[in-house]
Order: structure tokens, then C-alpha cells, then sequence
């Protein structure tokens, strides 16, 4: 019986903490122009809302393939999940993100932490719910972690420190900026 109770907490507690972060993923969308939410801020084309895009592909084959619940309705192919075309808009990748989840939450309701899934794309393909939640936790935080930096450098906007003022965070880069220029220096 404690098994079956720690097995519970385990999944909710994965769970609780996968909703949270997507959730984050999508606020990181708010406020800015379609532009801003397409263009590609890396030297890879890495955009925030090709990351939301990405992350309702993969969620969907993880939740859905390897249990064998197919996600009912399309999903991006490889490849061409990371950006975002002209024709597709920011809501209906937004609505299937949400889909996803709907079909996500349903999966990992239905089955124990331990039931048998098969990625075939993995090294070690047979796999339990666990290792799926544990890395779809995994790959939307990175993800997430991801959008933080791309938001910031869109407007400054930070979720990590709501109650601190511009002023703090000129004053935290000068202070980090003659640290790494007196490092650099001394080394």
C-alpha cells in the first residue's frame, strides 16, 4: 500500500509541476507583437513561439505514441516544429498547445506511474510513465528557461524578479560586467 501512495504522490507532484510550467511558457507570449513572438532570436532561428510549437509536438507523440493514444487531430512533423509559418497563427498553435495538454492530462490520469510505454526514437526504448513525465518536466523547463532569456531580450521582461526595478538590474549588470572585465584581467 505505501507504494501505491508514494507512486500517487510521485505522479501529482510531476504532474502539478509540468502544468505549472507550461502554463509559463505561454505567459512568456503575452503583450508582444506577432513579429516579436515569430522572429528568430538565435543564429538557429530559435523563437518563442516556435518553442510553444515544438513543445505541442513532442508532448503529443510523448503522451500519445509511446502509450499508444495517438493524439487525435494533426500534429507539426519533425522538423518542421520549431518556427512558426506565416499561414499558421499564434492562437491556433496556442489552441493545439492547450489540446495537447488536454490530451496529456487524460493519458497521465488514466494510467499508473508505472505503466509500460515505447519510445522507439530512444536508445533504451521501453520506458514507464514516470520516465515520460519526468522528461517532458525536463524538456519543457529547458524550454521555458529558454523563453526567459528570449523575452528578456525582447523587453526586458523578467518573471524571476517581478518586484525588482530597472534601476536593480542596471545596477546588478554593471556590478556583474566589472567582475568579468577584473577576472579576465587578473587571469
Amino acid at each position: 500500500m505505501l507504494g501505491v501512495v508514494i507512486d500517487d504522490f510521485a505522479k501529482e507532484y510531476l504532474h502539478s509541476d509540468l502544468r505549472e510550467i507550461r502554463e509559463a511558457m505561454l505567459r512568456k507570449l503575452d503583450g508582444l507583437s506577432e513579429y516579436d513572438v515569430r522572429r528568430p532570436l538565435t543564429s538557429t532561428g530559435t523563437n518563442l513561439l516556435g518553442l510553444v510549437k515544438h513543445l505541442a509536438a513532442w508532448e503529443a507523440r510523448y503522451f500519445g505514441e509511446v502509450f499508444d493514444r495517438p493524439f487525435p487531430g494533426a500534429i507539426p512533423e519533425r522538423g518542421t516544429d520549431l518556427w512558426a509559418t506565416e499561414h499558421e497563427t499564434r492562437e491556433e498553435i496556442i489552441g493545439l498547445y492547450r489540446r495537447v495538454w488536454e490530451h496529456s492530462d487524460a493519458t497521465i490520469a488514466a494510467l499508473p506511474i508505472d505503466a509500460p510505454g515505447r519510445v522507439p526514437w530512444w536508445p533504451s526504448p521501453d520506458v514507464m510513465l514516470f520516465n515520460v513525465l519526468v522528461h517532458m518536466l525536463t524538456e519543457t523547463s529547458r524550454h521555458a528557461g529558454h523563453a526567459d532569456i528570449l523575452r528578456e531580450h525582447l523587453d526586458g521582461s523578467v518573471d524571476l524578479a517581478p518586484a525588482k526595478d530597472p534601476s536593480f538590474w542596471e545596477s546588478r549588470h554593471s556590478e556583474i560586467t566589472r567582475a568579468a572585465r577584473a577576472a579576465s584581467e587578473r587571469l
